[in-house]
């Protein structure tokens, strides 16, 4: 986060280079730089104003998740905001999983003071993680801000928190301040491009951004038609074949 706070571009980046790797290397570095840079706007649907009930965070901990989400991507002309596309409801549902209770995680320690290359070293669950996290977070910007919880700032201040969570600046108690700014960040991404079925990336929105085609695992057949040229196609999700 630079002259531009919380830029959309750094965020879209960070999260494109991942999800596109793990979901099979999308694009040619040679050939994305020949296509347009400025993807065409995406007119939030009405679907985005739908209301999901949260299966497990609490009414702040919903809170706080969907003012942090909605700093991350705000909306502008590229897509709707953070919630609106479904992200604070694909965190709540993943932390309401089996995954989120800590399934096949090893929690029977012991646990010590790791180096930051060594990952997550607590036995917290990931929904005791976040409900932690949000708590220290809460408790910090009373602190730091007159008193106010995250959801309740200013939308620069809520930027301006979550640059000191992300630089290590901001005092939390019993949770890393950067570590789980990390978290957040990370699923925040998961909850933009993971597949809709999740609960995220509604409407498809985050793969309309990538030009990304959604879930057929081969396009072997296709190989030859479109050889040096991109392939655009509507995306599909796991919905579109059951």
């Amino acid at each position: 986060m630079s002259e531009d706070t919380l830029p959309r571009r750094r965020f879209l980046l960070g999260a494109g280079l991942a999800g596109t790797a793990i979901a099979a290397g999308l694009a040619d570095p040679v050939e994305a730089q020949q296509q347009p840079t400025t993807p065409p706007a995406i007119a939030p649907s009405a679907r985005a104003q739908e209301v999901e009930p949260f299966v497990t965070l609490t009414a702040s901990e919903a809170a706080f998740i969907v003012a942090a989400v909605d700093t991350l991507i705000p909306a502008d002309e590229l897509s709707p905001s953070g919630s609106d596309c479904g992200v604070a409801v694909f965190i709540d549902r993943q932390l309401g999983s089996a995954w989120g209770g800590g399934a096949k995680m090893y929690r029977a320690g012991p646990f010590v003071r790791g180096k930051p290359e060594q990952g997550y070293q607590l036995p917290l669950t990931p929904r005791e993680y976040f409900a932690a996290g949000i708590a220290a977070a809460n408790a910090w910007t009373r602190k730091a801000y007159g008193g106010k919880d995250f959801d309740r700032l200013a939308p620069a201040d809520r930027v301006a928190a979550l640059q000191a969570m992300e630089d290590g600046k901001a005092a939390f108690e019993h949770v890393d301040a950067r570590a789980f700014f990390a978290q957040l960040l990370a699923i925040t991404q998961a909850g933009f491009f993971a597949d809709p079925i999740y609960g995220g990336n509604r409407d498809k929105i985050g793969w309309k951004l990538l030009g990304f085609p959604g879930l057929p695992a081969t396009y072997a057949d296709k190989v030859d038609a479109y050889r040096d040229r991109r392939y655009v196609a509507d995306p599909q999700s796991i919905a579109d074949f059951s």
